[in-house]
C-alpha cells in the first residue's frame, strides 16, 4: 500500500537509500561498541537508534503520512544530537590512549569519522524533510 506518493520522486529514492544506510551504519557500529564490550552507556544510544532512524525512513519511502514526519523529524534532530555527542566522545577516547592524539591512536582508537557521519546522515535527513 503506497499512499501519498506520486511515482519516485528523487526525495523519496533518497529517503529509500538512507533509511538502507543507517541500516549499515547500524551493522559497523554494533560490532566496534561490542568489540568494546559497551564499557560506557553512550554506547547504546547509536546501536539502538540507526535501525529506528532506517526503519521509519524506509517506512516513510513507501508510506507519506504527516505523522510520520514529525516523528521522523523528532528522530533525526535526536539522532544530529546524539552523533555530534559521539563525535565528541570518539575524540575524547582518542587522547585517553596512551601517546594522546597522535596519528597511530586515531588509526586504532575510536573511529572519530563515524559519529560525525551519523551526525551528516541526520542533517541530511532533516533536509529531506524539509525540502520535499
Amino acid at each position: 500500500m503506497m499512499t501519498g506518493w506520486i511515482g519516485w520522486p528523487l526525495e523519496r529514492i533518497v529517503m529509500l537509500l538512507l533509511g538502507l544506510m543507517f541500516f549499515m551504519i547500524f551493522i559497523q557500529v554494533t560490532l566496534f561498541h561490542y568489540r568494546q564490550n559497551f564499557r560506557h552507556w553512550s554506547m547504546w544510544i547509536p546501536v539502538l537508534a540507526t535501525p529506528v532512524d532506517g526503519l521509519a525512513l524506509v517506512t516513510l519511502a513507501f508510506y507519506n503520512a504527516d505523522w510520520l514526519r514529525v516523528a521522523l523529524a523528532v528522530l533525526m534532530g535526536a539522532s544530529l544530537v546524539a552523533g555530534a555527542f559521539g563525535s565528541y566522545m570518539h575524540v575524547r577516547g582518542v587522547g585517553e590512549r596512551v601517546g594522546g592524539y597522535e596519528v597511530r591512536n586515531f588509526l586504532v582508537g575510536p573511529p572519530a569519522a563515524l559519529p560525525g557521519l551519523i551526525t551528516i546522515a541526520s542533517l541530511l535527513g532533516l533536509i529531506l524533510l524539509y525540502w520535499s
